[in-house]
């Protein structure tokens, strides 16, 4: 689930970005994330992968441990506005849920 926040804290980093005419990845940086490197660059990766941002690109040395991040502008493409659209969405939906399951108690 962790995994989940961490793609929607990127997203709406790179959101924010839009306003300026640079991003400074260390905003989205594992350490500003609190996570493993490892798990950043899978987690790019899979985000370039899937068209919900542009602008960087992932290699692996040989034996396909060690990542390369290059970046030379990442931006938050229309997918994933749509993604963090669609996750507000499904927050508000869920609050509703609980809010209505809390005022009419056995459902």
């Amino acid at each position: 689930m962790d995994n989940f926040n961490t793609i929607y804290k990127i997203l709406k980093r790179l959101e924010k970005a839009m306003d300026y005419d640079e991003f400074d990845i260390e905003q989205i940086s594992a350490e500003s994330l609190g996570i493993s490197r490892n798990k950043w660059c899978r987690i790019i990766e899979m985000l370039v992968q899937n068209g919900y941002i542009q602008g960087v690109t992932v290699k692996y040395s040989i034996d396909g441990n060690n990542a390369l991040i290059s970046s030379y502008n990442p931006v938050i493409t229309l997918k994933g506005l749509e993604y963090l659209n669609d996750n507000a969405l499904m927050k508000k939906i869920a609050n509703t849920a609980k809010g209505i399951k809390d005022i009419i108690p056995g459902l």
